[in-house]
């Protein structure tokens, strides 16, 4: 009993004298015995303890690597006032031998840059002087910025000569640091998210945006707004920071699909009570095709008043008197809330916004003057009003079959019609043009009839008069 506590004082002795001989840069090995806020205890033997930050037992995503009783592998980096330890290397804690050591096991060092030098830069790592080319000292694409005094962790990427040719990397660290970030953004990028990001470049066909990590999504031009955008400069610039909505994620592929008009309401929503046919609603004609012109009645609602509705001209055709920002009265024509079309049709200066006043007139029997617009081999069309017109068929022409039709209806010229037949939707009308010179000929039957009766009236009371005078 009286050599147990002899050998226990021996023993613990010889222990702290061990722990005192460490010094900075030396390697140890222990175990995690307490671990708190920001550091933990690691037992490295003989009753000894070290502390070592709780930063440094994190992996990239800063979750906790290690847990009591785990065993870790650190190196030395102060002695003052007990051991403290790390798992990188710190500048003024490295020999050569321990970086050697870290080459080999990809650990990473700490070093200064102390100046600039021909390809890149001059490094103090511990007693030894390496070099980091410009390419390694940053991320591809980084704006430019003065690292000389700096204080990096870099990685050795060559190790020859007895730690003689020393050759690090920075951006090898910054890489894969981005990986395990760009690991974390992907998992909160799944489509319906809103996500805020900084507008990276702007194309002609949309624009790229940072989402964080390097990790980019495509904004589309025509997921910009609900209103038509010439182009994507109008609506983002470089560097904005901007919410947006994930529309798609192509895993194969690694696309983003982004929205930002997905944001607000969809003014299609409302379009099925703002706009009935036969309503008048003023536009602005954004752009001209040779099958009409598309008219904005309001931002991201879009109607087409197609080139029929206007009316023919012999000279330079319709598209010449109607130009992208001419803003007019419209007539609602159609609607189609499922495909998100609408028929427009321009009507006259002065329009009143009264409910179907361009059919007014257009009834079965009118007689109306018109504008031959196009011939066809079964008849010729006529312009009445935007938005209406009607087909003469050839028999009701009253041109003879084997006469040439385009001389007696002339594109752009003037023809009178009658209205022969008006479907109930107003579309479909059929005219005559031979029952006009019908009319026109019973007409004058008529006339001439009303002018033989006073005559013969007049001439018969005469010879009345002049036999009852004879008499007398």
């Amino acid at each position: 009993m009286s050599e147990e506590p002899e050998e226990d004082f021996a023993a613990m002795f010889e222990a702290s004298f061990q722990v005192k001989r460490l010094g900075k840069g030396d390697a140890i090995e222990g175990s995690i015995v307490a671990i708190g806020p920001e550091t933990a205890l690691v037992d490295v033997g003989g009753k000894g303890e070290a502390v070592i930050d709780v930063d440094e037992l994190k992996n990239p995503e800063g979750e906790l690597e290690f847990a009591v009783g785990d065993r870790i592998e650190a190196t030395v980096v102060s002695t003052a006032g007990g051991l403290k330890l790390s798992r990188k290397l710190l500048a003024a804690a490295a020999s050569n031998r321990q970086l050697e050591d870290a080459f080999r096991s990809g650990l990473p060092v700490e070093g200064k840059v102390e100046r600039e030098i021909k390809g890149g830069y001059e490094v103090r790592v511990g007693r030894s002087r390496a070099f980091c080319p410009g390419s390694q000292i940053d991320l591809r694409g980084a704006e430019a910025v003065d690292h000389v005094g700096s204080v990096y962790p870099f990685r050795i990427i060559e190790y020859r000569e007895g730690g003689a040719s020393i050759v690090l990397s920075r951006r090898a660290l910054l890489e894969e640091e981005r990986q395990a970030e760009a690991a974390a953004v992907r998992q909160s990028v799944v489509p319906g998210a809103v996500l805020t990001g900084r507008v990276a470049s702007v194309r002609e066909f949309g624009a790229f945006v940072d989402l964080g990590a390097g990790v980019q999504g495509l904004l589309h031009v025509s997921e910009m707004s609900w209103a038509r955008v010439a182009s994507p400069s109008e609506v983002v610039s470089p560097g904005e920071e901007i919410t947006v909505k994930v529309l798609g994620v192509d895993e194969e592929k690694g696309r983003i699909s982004l929205g930002l008009k997905q944001l607000s309401d969809d003014p299609w929503l409302k379009a099925g009570e703002v706009y009935a046919v036969g309503r008048l609603r003023p536009g602005r004609v954004t752009r001209v095709a040779e099958f009409g012109a598309f008219v904005e009645l309001e931002p991201g609602i879009e109607g087409l008043a197609h080139a029929s509705t206007f009316a023919p001209s012999a000279a330079g055709g319709w598209s010449s008197r109607v130009t992208p920002g001419m803003t007019g009265t419209f007539e609602i024509l159609s609607v189609d809330l499922e495909q998100k079309r609408i028929g427009v049709a321009l009507q006259g200066e002065g329009s009143a916004p009264t409910a179907g006043a361009a059919r007014t007139g257009i009834v079965p029997g009118a007689r109306l003057t018109g504008k031959v617009e196009r011939l066809e081999k079964f008849g010729v069309f006529v312009f009445l009003a935007p938005g209406r017109t009607g087909l003469i068929p050839v028999n009701e022409t009253g041109v003879a079959r084997e006469a040439d039709l385009a001389r007696a209806f002339p594109v752009g010229g003037e023809v009178e019609v009658i209205v022969l037949e008006v479907d109930p939707s107003g579309r479909r009308i059929r005219l005559s043009a031979k029952a006009v010179a019908e009319a026109r000929e019973a007409e004058e039957v008529r006339e001439w009839k009303e002018r033989q009766a006073p005559s013969s009236e007049g001439f018969g009371s005469l010879a009345d008069k002049l036999r009852e005078a004879l008499k007398k």
